[in-house]
Order: structure tokens, then sequence, then C-alpha cells
């Protein structure tokens, strides 16, 4: 179930943080669209902790896992909002 629950928010966090950086960023090579996805990444653990998931549990095995899965859901969205002009 923690598996679960930590794959459902990072994907939910990574399209979230796409749309986030298609509404901030002007130009794909605006700095605010990575601090959106950093800011994605960062507030994933304070969530999880609220949710019942004890994050001082957590490898880094499991933060790097955050930390890509979050960024893989925000390239490949923020890039098809991208190039649909959406």
């Amino acid at each position: 179930m923690r598996g679960l629950t930590v794959t459902t928010l990072t994907a939910v966090a990574g399209i979230a943080a796409a749309f986030g950086s298609n509404a901030l960023a002007a130009t794909p090579d605006d700095t605010q669209g990575v601090l959106v996805l950093a800011v994605a990444i960062a507030v994933q653990f304070p969530i999880l902790r609220v949710i019942g998931i004890d994050t001082d549990d957590l490898s880094a095995k499991d933060v790097l896992y955050i930390g890509f899965m979050t960024f893989a859901l925000w390239f490949v969205s923020w890039g098809i909002l991208l190039t649909t002009g959406a």
C-alpha cells in the first residue's frame, strides 16, 4: 500500500507541476518552470507524513525514486503542453 501511495502522489505531483510550469514560465528555458518542479518534489514529504507514511523510514533509493518519478512525469507532461501550445 505504501508503494502505491508514493507512486500515485509522485505522478499527480509531476503532472500538477507541469501545469504549474506551463502557467508560470514564459518560455521553456525560464527557470521558474524548474522551481515549480523543485517545490513539487519538496512538498511531497510533508504530504506523505500527513497521510501516515513515516518519511524518516524512507531510504535514499526511495527519495531518489520520488524525485525521479516526479521529474519524469513533469518533463513529459510539460513537453506535451509546450508542443500543443496549451
